[in-house]
């Protein structure tokens, strides 16, 4: 991180509202992104981000700069939309520990679509899955989350997320795969 954003965001512990406000204007648009990967209604997104925002400055003393101020802000975004999302009752089917099957860990580093499918069109389809599949899929392929973190977000254990992804991923594979080629087999 920068001296120049550390020292923005020291002022902002500081509840300098200049200094608030740059910080603002810098991850205002990339949050709002985030947010609406979550939720489709876009003033929905725009509540969300005003309130990672409060809550972020509201919490800056808890931020240590161990990682970037965007990054530390994104996994605010995101715990807020899943939050949003369980409140809405739109709740993420949690898998009973006993029900999961360990996935091979080889399988993660196997994801292979057709080169002509745009990221759009795999963004696109992500919606489609199943919410038991379409956040941890969402958050590690999109987002770039591991499985520690998921587990986290999602309140689910690290198997749960190893194997929503497997399986998310296999569906989301074939559901392009479908799109691509239609109904011939």
């Amino acid at each position: 991180m920068s001296t120049l954003q550390i020292h923005i965001v020291e002022k902002c512990k500081k509840n300098d509202r200049q200094a608030q406000m740059q910080l603002y204007n810098k991850y205002c648009d990339g949050m709002l992104i985030v947010a609406l990967r979550f939720v489709k209604d876009t003033m929905e997104a725009e509540d969300i981000v005003q309130e990672a925002f409060i809550k972020a400055f509201s919490n800056l003393n808890q931020y240590r700069a161990e990682v970037a101020f965007g990054a530390w802000l994104k996994r605010i975004v995101v715990n807020h939309c899943i939050d949003v999302l369980k409140s809405k009752r739109q709740r993420l089917m949690e898998l009973e520990e006993h029900h999961l099957n360990v996935v091979d860990e080889d399988y993660e580093n196997e994801w292979l679509v057709d080169d002509e499918i745009t990221l759009e069109e795999v963004k696109q389809t992500i919606e489609e899955l199943p919410e038991k599949y379409k956040y941890v899929v969402m958050l590690y392929l999109v987002e770039g989350y591991d499985h520690q973190e998921i587990s986290e977000i999602l309140n689910i254990t690290e198997v749960a997320s190893r194997t929503q992804l497997s399986r998310g991923k296999q569906k989301l594979q074939a559901i392009l795969k479908l799109k691509k080629n239609g109904t011939r087999s």
